[in-house]
Order: structure tokens, then C-alpha cells, then sequence
């Protein structure tokens, strides 16, 4: 970071979309979420996306919303399009999908609680699908993360904290002892 540079510090709430210059930081905090990171290296812009689910079915006219991964991948897009730039220019990292609980028995392979691993999929399919190519990545695994993208530099911190909460008991088990 050049000295004396005024940075633009933003913070992403789930489904919340940026794309900045090179005074831009942003940060969010990730469970099963993921986040993609794009910087373009020679003009030094990029942006952060944090969605939550991996599709929608979006009808025409519909607005664009960063809580799924592939109107997000639309908004980057729609944010190209406009600097006149392509996927292949980019430097694209991927992050999240975590695991925030541990689950319980009865509960594993529950499609509503693998939504991390589906969040990573659909992630890598809409980048790959649109000429994306993913240079770095920090995904899945137990707990959450918390990021940061310095879009002057392109450099991405990841905190990973493994931290899981133990899942409630199912209705009508008994969560005590004998």
C-alpha cells in the first residue's frame, strides 16, 4: 500500500456485491458462504462478492441479487463489460463454504446442511463456465473465515477460525445425561 494513500475500507454482509479501484479494501466474515476475489493486475481494480446460495431462478426483468452465485458471477459481468475488460485478465480467488456445526448423526449427508459444498460447486462451475480461471483458493473444511481484498495490490489475508458449535439435539432427544 503506496504511503499517504486514502482507502476506502468496505465491509460485505451476506449477498453484498463491491467492485473498487486500487483505494479500495474490503472485508467480510464467511461461514457457509463463499466469496470470489477479482483483480486485474494491470489496472489495478477489482472486486469481492459473498453469496449465501448457489442459484435462484431469476425471471426476466428480475433484479440481480448477491445472495446467489450466479447473479453474482452476472454482477462481475456486468462490472467487466463496463472497464472493457475479459474473464482470462483477471486473478480470480475463491473462498468459504465452511462447515459451522458439527453434525449430528441422523443429520449427515442432509442436502440443507451440505449448502458449503454446494456453495463451492455452483462457485467453480459459473467461474469456469464464463472463462474464469480460479488462481488461489481456501474452501470448505470446519469453522469460518474472515477476508480480506487490498484491491491495490490484489493480496487477499484469510483468517480461518475452527471453532464448531455443537448441532442442537433433534426434537424430543434428550440432550442431558443418564
Amino acid at each position: 500500500m503506496r504511503a499517504g494513500r486514502h482507502v476506502i475500507d468496505i465491509f460485505l454482509q451476506p449477498g453484498d456485491f463491491y467492485f473498487g479501484d486500487c483505494d479500495t479494501r474490503i472485508r467480510t466474515l464467511l461461514g457457509s458462504c463463499v466469496s470470489i476475489t477479482l483483480w486485474h493486475p494491470r489496472l489495478r481494480h477489482g472486486g469481492m462478492c459473498h453469496y449465501m446460495l448457489p442459484a435462484r431462478s431469476r425471471r426476466s426483468g428480475q433484479v440481480l441479487d448477491g445472495r446467489y452465485a450466479d447473479d453474482a458471477i452476472a454482477l462481475f459481468l456486468h462490472e467487466l463489460r463496463a472497464q472493457g475488460t475479459r474473464p482470462a485478465e483477471y486473478q480470480v480467488k475463491l473462498f468459504g463454504g465452511g462447515r459451522m456445526f458439527r453434525m449430528p448423526r441422523n443429520l449427515e449427508g442432509n442436502e440443507l446442511m451440505e449448502i458449503g459444498n454446494r456453495n463451492i460447486e455452483a462457485g467453480r462451475r459459473l467461474l469456469r463456465q464464463h472463462g474464469f480461471r480460479v488462481r488461489a483458493s481456501h474452501l470448505a473444511g470446519d469453522g469460518h473465515r474472515s477476508l480480506i481484498f487490498d484491491v491495490g495490490s490484489g493480496e487477499v489475508w484469510v483468517r480461518h477460525v475452527v471453532d464448531l458449535a455443537p448441532a442442537s439435539a433433534p426434537d424430543g432427544a434428550d440432550a442431558g445425561g443418564a
